[in-house]
């Protein structure tokens, strides 16, 4: 009951500040209140509605908010969300555009689970949609889904991967970002050796963490300090009886997300002081660039707790992909397998959650793929978020994964078929 009560506890707290915030902006709202001179009021009202808005963030998915994009027709394209395999952990979802002849391009986003959303890749995916077939792991959040559905670690995560693949077929283009990258490499690898026709033609690793201890950084450094019984006793809780998932063990996403806010504490605190003056001052905005940011970045989700401490002790701890001895289903899953699938990696020069050295690691396990699959790409002055949707993936690694893929992975422009499946 420990883990129930904290849970419990925490949504509580986050339910009270929603509220104190909605409270603050109501009273400090009336119309009559105009006649004090004490700015006070304001700034009480500006620091409700920044509250309330943040609280509520937390508990919400966002929406794709995708609907169309011009096309180089001069035309408007619209997309529609398809769901091509449904499951209870997360679905393979296509944005369908309409109208828009075959781009030669399929592409699979795999998201991380790691606190966020898929919707994370929001503009990663705006970005890639006017050039390519873009599909995206969506992953589902462990408070909902019920314990009747068992469990989901890292090795079924891995084969989700690889049936996500089956069904894209051979002319696919993955692209990891992060987190997910050390298992988009295993998945692939498992396919090279059960199912070669059925691996992707290129394969893009983005800032993921393949050899953590190539270069430290705090997240590591974190991983190594800790011990799991730490993790076991302090991280994990029960979800609360508020949700479908009720009973089911998980890292609740408000406790990542503390952690992500403790690691750029100064940076946080001065851009919500920042956005309560301009509230006061009526200069914000509902799209506004803090709201923009913060509506995605706050809304978190649960991960199962199996998932959540396998990655720490098999990714971090035991660096299972760094030396080659990651086991799925029993079954060594050998990453010298791959000799046909052509392997790119991209890094930050200022990525402080997976630092230069990580990723391109990658190559190195890659020993039965000729030199002249792999590339390596280091944007310099980018930051990990910049990597996949900031400035420097528009302008600068967008078009070299474009070109990469075009140089290992054209495909014949034909139709995508459109097929839906179901799986329990």
């Amino acid at each position: 009951m420990r883990q129930l009560f904290t849970y419990d506890l925490m949504e509580s707290m986050r339910v009270t500040n929603q509220w104190m915030g909605a409270s603050a902006r109501a009273m400090c709202s009336y119309p009559q209140l105009g006649l004090v001179a004490n700015p006070l009021i304001q700034m009480t009202a500006a620091w409700g509605e920044v509250a309330e808005r943040s609280f509520a963030r937390m508990a919400v998915k966002p929406d794709w908010g995708i609907n169309s994009f011009p096309g180089e027709d001069g035309r408007d394209h619209v997309v529609s969300i398809e769901h091509v395999v449904e499951r209870p952990f997360g679905d393979l979802i296509r944005f369908d555009v309409q109208g828009r002849a075959p781009t030669g391009r399929k592409v699979l986003l795999v998201a991380p689970m790691s606190g966020h959303y898929a919707t994370l890749l929001r503009k990663t995916v705006l970005s890639l949609l006017p050039d390519a077939d873009v599909y995206i792991t969506d992953w589902h959040n462990a408070r909902d889904i019920p314990v009747s559905e068992g469990k989901f670690d890292i090795e079924d995560y891995t084969l989700y991967l690889v049936d996500f693949l089956r069904e894209m077929g051979p002319d696919t283009n993955v692209i990891a970002v992060c987190q997910p990258a050390p298992l988009a490499l295993a998945a692939t690898a498992y396919l090279a050796a059960e199912d070669p026709d059925a691996q992707p033609r290129t394969l893009t690793l983005i800032g993921g963490p393949i050899d953590p201890d190539a270069a430290a950084t705090d997240v590591t450094d974190f991983g190594r300090r800790v011990t799991m019984g730490q993790l076991e006793k302090f991280a994990v809780q029960r979800v609360g009886f508020k949700y479908a998932g009720a009973g089911r063990m998980v890292y609740p996403g408000i406790q990542q997300l503390s952690s992500f806010i403790a690691m750029n504490a100064e940076t946080h605190v001065k851009a919500f002081t920042d956005q309560i003056v301009r509230v006061s001052k009526g200069e914000a905005g509902d799209h506004d660039k803090h709201n923009a940011f913060y509506d995605e970045y706050l809304a978190v989700m649960d991960m199962t707790a199996e998932f959540y401490l396998s990655t720490v002790e098999r990714i971090f701890k035991n660096r299972e992909i760094a030396d080659n001895a990651f086991m799925v289903n029993g079954k060594l899953v050998d990453i010298g397998k791959i000799t046909t699938v052509a392997v790119k990696t991209v890094e930050g020069g200022k990525d402080d959650i997976s630092a230069p050295g990580q990723c391109v690691a990658a190559l190195d396990l890659l020993t039965g793929l000729p030199d002249a699959k792999k590339a390596s790409y280091i944007e310099p002055e980018a930051g990990h978020y910049g990597i996949f949707a900031g400035k420097s993936w528009r302008n600068n690694i967008r078009p070299l994964v474009l070109e990469f893929i075009d140089a290992n992975g054209a495909a014949k422009i034909v139709p995508s078929k459109k097929k839906k499946t179901k799986a329990g």
